[in-house]
This record gives structure tokens, sequence and C-alpha cells, in this order.
């Protein structure tokens, strides 16, 4: 039996606006995500339940509400977002207990829509659920997709296009604009119910403002780092897409790279890479001082307060460092990474870098011992392997390791592209073909034909923000 609450929306009017979703005149149930269902305990009668909730035609349970939050967008602070397209359904206790959030995605305008029309075409709805959940079957905390429904109508952008609705799953939508919004209108009289709220539902263990504080960052640290594990750009790093759960959430513009680059962006509106791969751990202890600003404002900007959350802002900087060399030193096979091994990580990204080998590829070749790349025939790869084969000759579990850390499939951005382009023309076969190799990334004994880096011509070199 499904059990429903609606915790967030027992707070003060303050924290959204009760508003329902805009009805579609044909829903069409194009993929539903069976595991994760189970995973939550969902049942419902019939495909015609389905299509109508999933579409917003129909109340999951009790009243729809689109949550308030503001933030910083490419570094410029906006005091007024919240959801322009979405509605937070219900929360779903699963059977093991864990709540989580159900929130329609492009289900029509809301007080915060700015005139945007709130909705979304099929094709970044499509590009969502692929790669939220590759991201999943990656081990990497992240919101994902229960269910994708076309609404039978048009949405029209550059051109006319199918209109479709996606269902996200979260362990919450709090994010750090959420803080920042009450910091921003001097409401602390909310912000002390916002932290009250959010330690009991994800932090329990945290008996203070600075405690919520640490563990927010090192949550989203961790993250960052395991991001970086996998060549993923986010994209689009903004303190309203931050959670404060520590899952990966608004899949934009962004994508896994493919040959090896620090400065790499996707994003078609990032012409200063401030949200480039190398910058992602630069980014969040930004985003993350921003949250801590916020809270100080509970602390009436005492000067002791001040000093703890600049400590813990330091604190996890130290900390991603290191997370971030433990996640590249067990692609390596390490598992408890030393000093020297920092200048291992750091020579062998050099030379790939240097080499615009492809990251995944790589990393799942040495993995298995083989070297199709001609520069690994080349002095300083030589020199390079010399050293590493010497550091893990006496590990015995380096292979299970780099096993677990090196993915031998990703969501290859020209592949993706080509599963939404069939898609569009009606084809859906290639979509679910991808989810269902994207299902197993570790998996070095099956065969897969999407493990190919991409041709000249096929390479995706910007991706947008889906709207």
């Amino acid at each position: 039996m499904n059990r429903f609450e609606n915790s967030y929306a027992l707070l003060p009017e303050n924290f959204y606006s009760i508003t329902p979703p805009t009805p579609v005149a044909n829903p069409k149930l194009l993929k539903w995500n069976t595991e994760l269902a189970q995973d939550l305990g969902l049942k419902f009668e019939s495909l015609h339940e389905k299509e109508n909730i999933f579409s917003g035609n129909l109340p999951l349970n009790g009243t729809p509400i689109a949550q308030k939050y503001a933030g910083h967008q490419f570094g410029q602070f906006n005091p007024d977002l919240g959801d322009g397209r979405a509605h937070l359904l219900t929360e779903v206790i699963s059977p093991n207990g864990e709540r989580y959030d159900i929130a329609l995605k492009g289900s029509g305008k809301t007080p915060y829509s700015r005139g945007g029309d709130g909705r979304a075409w099929l094709g970044p709805i499509l590009r969502e659920y692929i790669v939220s959940e590759a991201m999943h079957n990656l081990g990497i905390p992240t919101t994902r997709s229960l269910a994708i429904v076309s609404s039978g109508e048009p949405v029209y952008r550059e051109a006319k296009m199918p209109g479709a609705i996606i269902t996200r799953i979260a362990k919450s939508h709090i994010r750090i604009g959420t803080f920042q919004w009450f910091a921003a209108i001097s409401d602390i009289k909310n912000l002390k119910i916002l932290l009250d709220y959010s330690i009991k539902r994800h932090y329990p263990d945290a008996s203070s403002t600075a405690e919520f504080l640490r563990a927010v960052s090192l949550k989203q640290a961790r993250l960052v780092a395991e991001w970086m594990r996998v060549g993923f750009i986010h994209g689009v790093m903004n303190t309203d897409n931050c959670l404060i759960s520590g899952e990966t959430i608004d899949y934009g513009p962004c994508a896994f790279m493919d040959e090896y680059n620090p400065d790499k962006v996707f994003s078609s509106i990032d012409n200063f890479g401030r949200y480039s791969f190398s910058n992602q751990s630069k980014v969040i202890i930004w985003n993350l001082a921003q949250l801590a600003s916020a809270l100080l404002m509970l602390h009436d900007d005492d000067q002791n307060t001040l000093e703890i959350f600049q400590e813990i802002i330091n604190e996890t900087s130290t900390y991603l460092s290191k997370e971030y060399y433990t996640q590249f030193a067990s692609k390596l096979g390490i598992v408890t990474p030393d000093d020297k091994d920092k200048r291992l990580v750091d020579d062998l990204l050099t030379i790939l870098a240097g080499e615009t080998a492809d990251f995944t590829n790589f990393f799942s070749k040495i993995t298995n011992d083989e070297k199709p790349f001609k520069f690994m025939m080349k002095t300083p790869y030589l020199t390079w392997e010399k050293k590493w084969q010497n550091r893990v000759k006496s590990i015995p579990d380096a292979k299970p390791t780099m096993r677990q850390a090196n993915p031998v499939i990703i969501p290859r951005n020209h592949i993706v592209e080509k599963a939404i382009q069939s898609a569009l023309s009606g084809d859906f076969e290639p979509f679910y073909s991808l989810n269902k190799a994207l299902q197993k990334p570790y998996d070095y004994t099956g065969q897969c034909n999407f493990l190919n880096a991409p041709k000249e011509d096929e390479k995706v070199t910007a991706t947008f923000c889906g709207t």
C-alpha cells in the first residue's frame, strides 16, 4: 500500500505556493521505471492512472505545491526564483522507511514561471532520464527518474516540439538557494524553521547550525569528487541546483567528457568556463560559503560563529582535495593513497590532457591491461607506467578496486543525442536499449554496442539548458 505524507506542505506558507499542474490533452506513458517504483513501494491500478497522475491531470496525494527559493546563477544573485515549471506532488515513505519527494517537471505554470510556459519538451526530458539513471547505476548520489509522460501537446521553442513531463524522485528538493531565499528577505523565523526541518529530515545527528553546515558540506564535497572520477561535468552549478541532501540535480547542460580536458565546458552559455570540469571543486566550496553566509544570519553575525563557519569551509576544501585524490587513486588500484600518489595522479592527467586521450576508455583499458593508444608506447607514458606498476604490485586488491572505480560504459554524448533524435522520430528502441546497457557500467564481462568514443563528426561540444 502506498504510504504518502506531505511534511513540506505543512511548513508555513512562505515556503511555497499551492498551485496545481496544468492538465494536458492526451497523456501517454513513454517510460516507467519499474525497479524504482518497487523500491519506493509504489503501486497503481492501471496504465490510465499512471498516465494521468504523472502528467499532472490527477492529484496523487493532497495539494501540489511549487517551492520557493533564490540562488546565485553564474555568480549573480537572483533573489526571486522558485519552481517555474515543477510541482511537488507528495512525499512517499519507502518500505525501508526512507522519505522521498515525488515531483513533476514540465507540468505547467506556477507563480514563479517568470513569463515562461512551465512546460518542457521531450528531448531534455529523455536526456534527464538517461543521465540521472546512469548516475545512479554508477553509484553516484542523484535524483532519479520514475516516469516520462508525453503531453500530447506541442511546446514552442526555436521550433514546434513535442511536450513531455518527467517525474523526479529526490530525498528532498531543499536547496542552498532555499536558505538564501529566507536570508535575502531577512526572515529569520522561517530560516530557523527551515534549518530545524532540514536537520530532522536529513541530518538528525546534527545538534547545531555548525554541525549541519559541516554535514552538508562534506556530502557536497564527496559528490563533486565522485562526479570527477567518472568525467562528469554538471554544467550549471548554481546554488539553486545544489541540494542539501547531497544528490545531483538538474541535468541540463551536463555531459561526460570524451577526451580528457580539465578546462572542458559543455554549457552553451558558460562563456568564461565558470563550471568547467576542473572548476567544479572550486565552485562547490564557493556555493557552500553562500550557505554559510545565509546560516550566519541565525547567529546575528556573531564573530565566533563566523570563525567556526570559516573553519568548516576551509576543512571542506581540504577534505575535497583529499577525496579527489582518493577517487582518482582508486582508478589506479590504490586504496589508501599517500602524498606521492598525488604526483602519480597529476602526472598521468597531464599526459592524458596533452594527448587528448579518451578519459573513460583509457581507464577501462588499463583495468584490462590493454594498450590501445599510441601514446602508451612513448617515453613519458612508459616512465609513468613503470612508477605506477611499482606502486601497485604489492596491492592485492588493485584490480578489483579499479573495476569498481572505472566504468566501461558511460552515457556518451553522441549516443545520447542519437537516442533522443530517434525517439523524436518515433523510434524509442535506441532509448530503451541505451538505458538497459547503462544499468551495468562496471561489467567488464559483457558485450556492448555503446562503448566507442565518437568519431570526429559525431562529437557533441555543447549542450543546452533544456527548457
